[in-house]
């Protein structure tokens, strides 16, 4: 340090400072502008892109609301439609229940009718064949009893006490 002191040269300083202030406008006439000029536009690139930013984080937030709301909407809709859907399916099966009792009373109905039919039927024929039956053991029992003179009068004289006791 003391050498740089004691070396001191007052005409080098003097080019050297002017050096330096020719230096100095030159910088500010050509560079600085131009720095100044980018770093402004640097500046402003980084506030529009904050700003974008920005803009697009509230685009997101309003979009993440309507995605909410909408899929908050489609929510009460899917309920809606199970709902219809589940009382869709309980008129179903109650219509479907009821038309199956009343299927099912109509064809016990038509059993009970065709059973009294075929009941009344057999009774009918029943009767038939023991009308038959009763009047052929009654010719055979007359033929057999009056085949003879001797049970003729036995019949009648039997069948006129009955009348006189009746």
């Amino acid at each position: 340090m003391d050498k740089l002191i004691n070396d001191f040269s007052f005409g080098l300083f003097f080019w050297q400072a002017i050096i330096l202030v020719i230096l100095i406008i030159l910088l500010a006439k050509f560079a600085w502008k131009p720095i100044l000029a980018s770093l402004a536009a640097r500046e402003e690139g980084i506030a529009d892109a904050i700003a974008s930013a920005e803009k697009a984080r509230a685009e997101m937030q309003n979009l993440k609301s309507q995605n909410e709301a909408i899929l908050k909407e489609a929510r009460a809709e899917r309920d809606a439609i199970m709902k219809e859907a589940r009382e869709i399916k309980d008129r179903m099966i109650a219509e479907a229940k009821a038309d199956a009792e009343a299927q099912s009373t109509k064809i016990i109905e038509q059993a009970k009718a065709t059973i009294a039919g075929e009941k009344n039927a057999a009774i009918a024929e029943l009767k038939t064949q023991v009308s038959a039956l009763s009047v052929e053991i009654a010719e055979k029992l007359l033929k057999a009893e009056l085949s003879n003179k001797e049970a003729q009068s036995n019949l009648v004289e039997k069948m006129l006490e009955e009348v006189k006791l009746n």
